[in-house]
């Protein structure tokens, strides 16, 4: 087999790769939905519901605050710049950036814990189907 024999078949190999890709979720969706149990898609409860609610407002008040830290910091900084050498007023400004970047990865790492906290509607495979389900009426 030749170089180019092979990279000749090579794309062929991306295409089958892709519709196999492609296909297999279509695979097991069918079996799933052979298998005979159905997916109950469960409400949130209330107090869940609540608490959920009251961690976003703990979420949004802390980034408000981290917010408003930030402003102060920064008028703080400004203020403590003017009298400075240009050496002192880099060094400075090198802190202060390091603690900007420090503060945005902060508030991230909250937000993207909340994200991956927040609940989706649960999802519950049941183990055994009642007996009317089972009886037709």
């Amino acid at each position: 087999m030749t170089i180019t024999r092979l990279f000749g078949h090579f794309p062929l190999r991306h295409v089958l790769l892709a519709g196999a890709c492609a296909l297999a979720p279509l695979g097991a969706a069918s079996a799933w939905q052979q298998s005979g149990t159905q997916p109950v898609i469960q409400p949130i409860p209330p107090s869940v519901r609540f608490q959920q609610d009251a961690q976003q407002q703990q979420v949004r008040d802390e980034l408000q605050k981290s917010q408003q830290q930030q402003l102060l910091q920064q008028g703080v900084s400004d203020n403590a710049k003017r009298p400075m050498t240009d050496a002192a007023r880099r060094r400075l400004d090198r802190a202060d950036r390091a603690q900007r970047d420090r503060e945005r990865a902060r508030q991230q790492d909250l937000l993207d814990r909340e994200r991956d906290a927040s609940s989706l509607p649960r999802v519950v495979v049941p183990q055994s189907l009642p007996a009317a389900a089972h009886s037709g009426g």
